[in-house]
């Protein structure tokens, strides 16, 4: 009790001394603000420190002194200086800044047990949600205090649940983050970016989105509803630009049995070894309708790049190159640009352009996931998997929830034929990529690859749920049915494909050249010939140098009947590709039948000449109407007793002609034979 009387003595002498000095601690805390306007975080440190001393430990001043603790990352020492004050349960501010404390700390346990200790006490609670306004015309309780902290509370808490793996509860907290208010970009961008919702999903969340009701007007409303469409996932069907599916959309898709978990198309039906099986229910989608926003902004990067990441999910690589390098122009390290960029590098195989990009960044910004992956992917490009897949991991590690570098690094296992590695990446990404269909289309393309046709199709069928208007998909699904001698569907579902991919553009990009092989194959099988050879050609057109487009024209023109056509295209297919067995072997047997059937020179008679018996040795011509080389029209020269020899049914070849020759000294082919022997003797003498 005494050491108690003579410590409470002691602030009482202290307070006075503080006092007497008439020390005005609002010009200190002004101070506070500026140094961490000017992140100058030491000073502001140094000086707010003083303030909770003067202000004897006043809950704003110390979530000040803690906010500049944070700053500085000194999260363990912000903890521990609001918790030994007991304002992380009491001050709503001060709580807020425990929490993101500790998340940067890596506490994740500890700090979702804060925050459930807290939404259990409606007394902070409904203290929080005072500072929260529904409109902008109403003020604040506490000056001090932003208007949006719950919103930003529960988008803590779904960063929380996140890093704990428990994703479906964050994505239900970044809704309410965003129902609380809707200008929290971070909680949209979470959902969006990091694939948590399907595309039924989102329109669903774009819909919910009470604009209305916090926005002053409703041109403002109708502002900040077309910002958030642009963000959107753009590889859920080709849309033109600045177009967004509408939001009326028909029952939600079921998820199919078996199961539950973004491109890489596969290269033509005879590699590939998948199956399909029709959904039981789609999303339908209405006419696209066109976003002002995209108009009126036209010179926003965030639009441009926009724009960027749908031109690159339409295949358009080139175009999205070129408008990707015009806002690293302007903002040479703009992180959503950097991927769709890197992406295009890789797919147009510019690698010297990767390299320099790669070693940029990691000199820079060695800290970003980004950079390795930039690294990584220019290793995969070059054909160097052991690297590649060294500086993914690194990315992985300085990012865990980055999908783009999961599925590079399943790519790389790919190449080399590594199934088994590659779907164990692609099911990594998938978890992590909840509302992505590419993981799934990916682990089924390898499924099929190892002649697991029934699991492919399971996999094809979830990847069609959650993205039902991607054309790579429907490939797929063509694919499977045409491995099951399903040619009527297989055509079906190629043709399907090829009306989405022509619905933006005429032209098709040089992806999709696989998928016009294979709708030739499948109007061969079905004995549309003359179909077959025409996408053939417009293949053909995409890749000029593709050898088993040869081979597959060839094919056709075989069985046309055109064997003049089929020889030149097998020639040209093993020009390209010297080891092709299948040219190989047609080649020969089309070889075989012009040799046997076709006329030795243009106007030759289909039938062999008669020849006759003759006594007299005196060669003498046999002379026929080359107009009309048949039986009727053939002059032969009888013989000296008046028989006519009957005419041969077939042409005879050159062993059947030696035969004859040798076995019947008294039958003699008659040509004119010129008499020299008067010339000779001419020109001897």
């Amino acid at each position: 009790m005494a050491a108690a009387a003579a410590a409470a003595g002691e602030m009482d002498c202290e307070m006075k001394n503080i006092n007497e000095l008439n020390v005005n601690i609002d010009t200190f805390r002004k101070l506070v603000r500026s140094y961490l306007d000017l992140h100058q975080y030491n000073a502001a440190l140094f000086w707010a420190d003083k303030v909770v001393s003067l202000s004897n430990d006043d809950p704003k001043d110390v979530y000040w002194l803690a906010q500049c603790m944070f700053h500085l990352r000194q999260y363990h020492r912000a903890v521990h200086l609001i918790r030994s004050r007991d304002l992380d349960k009491a001050h709503p501010l001060c709580h807020y800044l425990t929490v993101r404390s500790l998340l940067a700390a890596g506490c994740f346990s500890e700090a979702l047990q804060l925050l459930t200790i807290v939404e259990n006490d409606t007394s902070l609670s409904q203290t929080a949600r005072n500072f929260t306004i529904d409109s902008p015309s109403e003020g604040p309780v506490d000056p001090d205090c932003p208007r949006n902290l719950e919103s930003s509370i529960l988008f803590l808490k779904g960063q929380v649940l996140e890093a704990m793996d428990n994703r479906e509860l964050a994505a239900e907290s970044y809704r309410q983050a965003l129902g609380c208010d809707v200008y929290c970009y971070e909680a949209f961008d979470a959902l969006v970016q990091h694939h948590m919702l399907s595309s039924w999903e989102e329109m669903v969340l774009l819909d919910s989105i009470p604009y209305s009701k916090q926005c002053s007007t409703p041109a403002e409303a109708s502002f900040v509803r077309q910002l958030y469409e642009i963000k959107l996932n753009k590889y859920q069907g080709p849309y033109p630009e600045g177009s967004h599916p509408s939001k009326t959309v028909a029952v939600p898709p079921s998820p199919s049995p078996g199961l539950a978990l973004k491109g890489k198309l596969s290269l033509d039906i005879s590699d590939d070894h998948t199956g399909s099986q029709k959904p039981t229910s789609t999303p339908l989608y209405a006419e696209l309708q066109t976003n002002s926003v995209v108009k009126i902004m036209a010179n926003n990067l965030d639009v441009l790049v926009s724009k960027a990441e749908r031109l690159f999910y339409n295949c358009k690589f080139q175009s999205c190159l070129k408008l990707t390098e015009e806002v690293l122009k302007k903002d040479p390290y703009h992180s959503n640009c950097l991927s769709v960029h890197i992406g295009c590098l890789v797919e147009l195989k510019k690698s010297n352009q990767l390299f320099y990009l790669a070693h940029r960044l990691v000199d820079l910004h060695p800290e970003m996931a980004i950079s390795w992956f930039a690294v990584g992917c220019y290793y995969y490009l070059i054909g160097k998997s052991d690297p590649a897949r060294r500086y993914l991991t690194k990315a992985t590690v300085l990012d865990r929830l980055f999908g783009p570098a999961w599925l590079a690094f399943g790519h790389s296992f790919a190449a080399e034929n590594e199934h088994d590695q590659a779907m164990s990446a692609y099911f990594k990404a998938s978890q992590l990529m909840k509302g992505c269909h590419l993981p799934l289309l990916y682990i089924g393309l390898e499924c099929g690859l190892t002649n697991s046709v029934k699991l492919a199709d399971k996999f094809f069928l979830q990847a069609q749920n959650i993205a039902p208007q991607d054309p790579f998909v429907m490939h797929e699904l063509g694919v499977i049915a045409f491995q099951n001698q399903e040619y009527e569907r297989a055509e079906k579902h190629f043709e399907d494909a090829l009306k989405l991919v022509r619905s933006i553009d005429d032209s098709v990009a040089e992806k999709w050249e696989p998928l016009l092989n294979n709708l030739g194959h499948v109007s061969r099988k079905r004995g549309k010939f003359s179909e077959a050879l025409d996408y053939h050609q417009q293949a053909l057109v995409l890749q000029p140098l593709n050898s088993s487009t040869f081979s597959a024209m060839g094919y056709a023109h075989a069985m046309m009947g055109n064997t003049l056509e089929a020889v030149d295209c097998f020639h040209k297919a093993l020009g390209l590709r010297r080891d092709d067995t299948f040219s190989t072997t047609m080649l020969n047997y089309v070889i075989e039948q012009l040799v046997d059937d076709p006329l030795p020179f243009e106007g030759a008679p289909e039938k062999m000449p008669v020849f006759k018996s003759k006594k007299s040795t005196t060669p003498r011509i046999i002379s026929y109407d080359d107009q009309n080389p048949d039986e009727s029209s053939m002059n032969v020269d009888e013989d000296v007793d008046g028989v006519t020899p009957a005419i041969m049914s077939d042409t005879p070849n050159a062993s059947d002609l030696a035969n004859v020759t040798a076995g019947s000294s008294n039958l003699s082919f008659e040509v004119e034979m010129q008499d020299t022997s008067s010339q000779t003797l001419d020109n001897t003498s």
